[in-house]
C-alpha cells in the first residue's frame, strides 16, 4: 500500500489553498505540516503531501513511500534497491522528526525519484532495529 506521495510545488501557500478547496467535496482534509515547508492531506488512509521547492516549473520531482510490515522489510528493501542500482538517499533508521515511531529508508531510483520504504509503529520489544 502506498503510505504517502509528495509533490514539489512552486507556491506552497497557493497550492495549500487549492488542495484544501479541491479536496473538500471528497472529504479529504489537511492533516499536518509545517508553514513554509510542506503540508499533508489525509486522503482516506494515505497522505497526499505538497512540499516547497525553489525549482521553476515544470516540476517533475516525485516522492513515493511504500508502507511495509516490519523494520526488517525496510532494511531488505534498502539492500535490494542498492543492489539493483539505486543511490542511497537515507539509510534505514528512526525518523523521530516525522513521528515518534517512524522508521524508514530512502533511495533514488534510476531517474532520481525519491523512493521510501517505511512503517510507523513502535519498535518490537527485545529486538534490535532489524527485528520483525
Amino acid at each position: 500500500m502506498i503510505d504517502h506521495i509528495t509533490m514539489a510545488v512552486s507556491d506552497l501557500q497557493k497550492s495549500k489553498l487549492f488542495y484544501e478547496r479541491a479536496f473538500e467535496p471528497l472529504g479529504y482534509r489537511l492533516s499536518f505540516g509545517k508553514e513554509g515547508a510542506f503540508w499533508a492531506f489525509d486522503v482516506g488512509g494515505s497522505l497526499f503531501e505538497i512540499q516547497h521547492t525553489d525549482d521553476k516549473p515544470p516540476l517533475t520531482r516525485l516522492h513515493v513511500a511504500f508502507r511495509v510490515r516490519s523494520r526488517a522489510e525496510v532494511e531488505a528493501f534498502y539492500r535490494a534497491a542498492l543492489e539493483a542500482g539505486a543511490q542511497d538517499n537515507g539509510s534505514p533508521g528512526p525518523r523521530p522528526e516525522y513521528e515518534e515511531n517512524y522508521y524508514a529508508c530512502f533511495v533514488l531510483d534510476p531517474d532520481g525519484y525519491n523512493i521510501e520504504a517505511m512503517l510507523n509503529e513502535p519498535a518490537p520489544q527485545g529486538g534490535g532495529a532489524g527485528s520483525a
